[in-house]
């Protein structure tokens, strides 16, 4: 019999939850799992059998890299094929993101994402908060930082990623309030970069007040 695999572990006991079945049906890179189940509702009664597939992606983390000195930020642009495949355009500007490795913690895999998708340092972080992506079917979840850095003078800063995870990552640096006017005009399509850049709207002059006195 198969092990079961480490990023699939069985979904955790939880009161007025009753699992009846919890089995591994794809063993991937990401795992999927079919739970049946039933679950105590709002009004005490027991719900009725439902079963779901539960994708397992795991832990990740997105960085909004940002210059307090200058006051200008970082985003990058690759191919996506689930973009496409959903009708956006495959080309999708997004923060710098990325799955956390085994034994990572959020900070250390921030750090790593950030130089090996824009080649930059973060001197420091501050954490967004923590969300979920999907839930109503995937268990990814993201820790989302601002990332304090030093970004060169021209306006684009060439080409980054893993070649070995094929890769193709363009960074773009831009003014703060030209990234919050891509909000403002639905040009940011992903949910975690519309959610960086509105929180850097809002924290923007705190950050440019504390970490330039550093």
């Amino acid at each position: 019999m198969n092990a079961r695999p480490e990023k699939a572990p069985p979904v955790p006991p939880h009161p007025g939850l009753d699992v009846r079945e919890d089995s591994v049906v794809w063993a991937g890179r990401f795992p999927l799992q079919r739970v049946r189940f039933t679950y105590e509702r709002f009004d005490g009664a027991r719900s009725r059998e439902l079963t779901w597939e539960l994708w397992r992606r795991g832990q990740a983390v997105v960085v909004l890299p940002y210059d307090p000195w200058s006051d200008r930020l970082a985003l990058i642009e690759q191919f996506r094929l689930p973009a496409l495949a959903a009708g956006f355009g495959p080309i999708m500007t997004e923060c710098v993101a990325g799955l956390m490795e085994p034994g990572e913690v959020a900070e250390e895999a921030a750090r790593r994402e950030t130089m090996e998708e824009a080649g930059l340092a973060a001197m420091r972080l501050e954490s967004m908060g923590r969300y979920m992506l999907m839930q109503g079917g995937c268990d990814e979840n993201v820790e989302i930082f601002c990332g304090c850095v030093r970004l060169p003078e021209e306006g684009s800063a060439g080409h980054h990623g893993l070649a070995a995870e094929g890769e193709d990552i363009r960074l773009n640096i831009l003014a703060a309030e030209d990234a919050f006017a891509l909000v403002d005009e639905q040009k940011i399509e992903n949910a975690t970069g519309a959610l960086a850049l509105l929180w850097l709207r809002h924290h923007r002059e705190r950050l440019r007040r504390e970490w330039r006195e550093e």
